[in-house]
């Protein structure tokens, strides 16, 4: 049984979602257990990791097509990209009232969020189900 995948423009959109929800759960119930501030890190540096992967998304998005770059929109992306979101980090990293676990759990929030996904997909046996329904000609 050969497994066939396709990138799914949509998965990046629904990783987005899930990421936001729970850094809102995190934020309203983290603060209560761990601590407003410890919260508020893993809450700042999870936004800036979705920020990050919407940036780095419409980037490749604009460099690779078929109709080749579209230039314009890749210099713009990379001057917004580049000097403002790695300032905000730097911001981020040097605020003396953030501990360093939460930054680092918040800016892995979108990478866990993803395995995440990935592997309940493959536990519920998803992608099969999918690749079998197209072969046979069902939406």
């Amino acid at each position: 049984m050969i497994l066939t995948t396709t990138f799914n423009p949509d998965f990046v959109t629904r990783t987005l979602k899930t990421t936001g929800v729970v850094l809102l759960f995190v934020l309203a119930f983290g603060s209560m257990y761990y601590g407003f501030y410890d919260s508020l890190a893993l809450f700042s540096a999870g936004v800036w990791s979705m920020v990050n992967l919407i940036f780095l998304s419409y980037l490749i998005r604009a460099a690779i097509r078929p109709e080749g770059v579209d230039k314009v929109k890749v210099i713009g992306l990379m001057a917004v990209k580049f000097p403002l979101l790695y300032a905000a980090l730097y911001f981020l990293i040097v605020t003396p009232i953030f501990r360093p676990i939460p930054l680092l759990l918040g800016f892995s929030s979108v990478l866990i969020v993803m395995v995440l996904k990935a592997v309940g997909r493959a536990l519920l046996h998803l992608d099969n189900t999918v690749s079998e329904n197209h072969s046979r000609g069902i939406a």
